[in-house]
């Protein structure tokens, strides 16, 4: 059978332990997925768990990891500025790998699916620039479609004028987005 390609297996020097992860998660009712390159188990259509190695470890991370009671302090969060939930178990040889106490986790985490249990997303509030709302305000099309586009594509558009330090880039973007808001097109479209 053909390997699929990890992206998440930077150095590929943890194969071996890596699939002992992975034979100990079959043992649970998690389901096999690749999500952006990499294996993630999940529960109920819920991302669980992913797998990966690194340059100096290999781990799995929680994605609810926050709500695990982590009596053993083996979690941390890797990014303390940018992670709310997530929440990586580390390990740097196959001798740390304790199948009990990874499926005891692993139980854990599944109970917290079950109860629904997640930190809510932040709305993210979206202020229209001044020489853009003068524009939708002139032009009921204009205003009709670029409310038509998702809050993130929107999004898009207000950081493409606002990133712009000099007025005279703002409003050359400016006239580039009003066009590609008439024709219904994202800013980057073209790229997905």
């Amino acid at each position: 059978m053909l390997e699929k390609e990890n992206k998440w297996n930077k150095t590929n020097q943890w194969e071996y332990e890596i699939e002992q992860l992975h034979a100990i998660i079959r043992k649970t009712p998690l389901i096999e997925t690749t999500k952006w390159g990499g294996p993630v188990y999940t529960y109920k259509n819920k991302n669980v768990l992913g797998i990966g190695g690194f340059k100096s470890y290999f781990g799995i991370w929680f994605y609810n990891g926050v709500f695990l009671k982590d009596e053993k302090k083996l979690l941390i969060n890797a990014n303390e500025e940018n992670t709310k939930s997530l929440r990586q178990m580390r390990f740097n040889s196959a001798n740390e790998i304790d199948e009990k106490l990874i499926l005891a986790y692993i139980k854990e985490a599944i109970e917290i699916e079950e109860k629904g249990v997640a930190i809510p997303k932040e709305k993210k509030e979206t202020i229209i620039p001044e020489i853009l709302q003068n524009e939708l305000d002139k032009n009921s099309e204009l205003k009709n479609k670029f409310n038509a586009f998702s809050p993130y594509k929107q999004r898009e558009f207000i950081e493409h004028i606002t990133s712009a330090k000099q007025e005279k880039t703002q409003l050359v973007r400016l006239e580039k987005i009003i066009l590609m808001i008439l024709e219904e097109k994202g800013l980057n479209d073209k790229y997905r």
